[in-house]
Parts: C-alpha cells; sequence; structure tokens
C-alpha cells in the first residue's frame, strides 16, 4: 500500500480538511477562544448528529446495529432497586443534611468552585467537602458550574 496513488490521495484530502479546521480556529483567535466560543463542542456535536444520521439512513454500516442484525434480541434481565431503598437513602440524606455543620459544607464547596476555576488539585478540596458530609451531588453542581455539562 506504501506509495498508492488512492491512499496518497486519501490522506491529501484529510491533510486539506484538517488545514481548513486549522485555519478556522486561528481566524477565531486560536484554540482557547475557539473553545471558549463552543465552537469544539459545537463541531464534536454536529459531526456526532452526523454520524448518527448515516447510520440510521443505511449510508454507514454498523454490524449488529443497522445491517446483519438478530431478528430477535435476547431478553436482559435488567436490576430494579425497590422504591423502598431509594425512599430510605433519601431519608440517610436528610438526616446527614440536618445533623452536619452546613457552614462548613458551604465553605468547602465554596473552595472547591473557586479551586475548580483556576489550576489547584481538586482532590484536597473535595476530600474537605467529603469529610464535612457534602454529598456526592452537592459536590457535582459545583463542578458542573464551573466545568458546564458535557
Amino acid at each position: 500500500m506504501a506509495g498508492s496513488f488512492f491512499m496518497e490521495a486519501l490522506t491529501d484530502e484529510i491533510e486539506k480538511a484538517a488545514l481548513v479546521y486549522i485555519e478556522k480556529i486561528d481566524a477565531m483567535g486560536g484554540s482557547v477562544k475557539a473553545i471558549e466560543q463552543d465552537y469544539m463542542q459545537q463541531e464534536i456535536a454536529r459531526s456526532a448528529y452526523e454520524y448518527q444520521t448515516e447510520i440510521e439512513r443505511g449510508e454507514k454500516i454498523l454490524v449488529g446495529v443497522n445491517r446483519f442484525t438478530e431478528p430477535e434480541k435476547p431478553s436482559i434481565n435488567v436490576f430494579r432497586v425497590d422504591d423502598s431503598i431509594r425512599k430510605m437513602q433519601s431519608e440517610k440524606i436528610a438526616l446527614i443534611k440536618q445533623s452536619r455543620n452546613n457552614i462548613n459544607v458551604e465553605k468547602y464547596l465554596e473552595q472547591l468552585g473557586a479551586a475548580a476555576k483556576g489550576n489547584d488539585n481538586l482532590m484536597p478540596f473535595i476530600l474537605n467537602a467529603v469529610e464535612a458530609y457534602a454529598t456526592l451531588g452537592e459536590i457535582a453542581d459545583t463542578l458542573r458550574s464551573v466545568f458546564g455539562e458535557y
């Protein structure tokens, strides 16, 4: 395959497409500006949408997904958590939130948020929040407020 005209043509095509992206990103002011303007995320979403559309139309073949599929899917035994467990866990979380020092929780969550905006190692800040009995949801919400959700 080395030296193949076809391979060289494909390589040239990929290179040209890459250069178009690089020029677009440079015109935006570089990678950081492109990220800040959500260009990268939008391009990923657009590309994923196009890829999925090609699969659904049958233009792109995925064996076992849109071609050569089994007529019947085997039944899968899905584990379901009993609703009483959810209720019990919710009650435990409510008790923890009542008995913890909420001032400390807020302080450590604010410190975590501030650290997330910088370049600090987040683990010590997460551990402080955990030791103050911040919930996983509260910690995740704090990080989501800084990094967003992808």
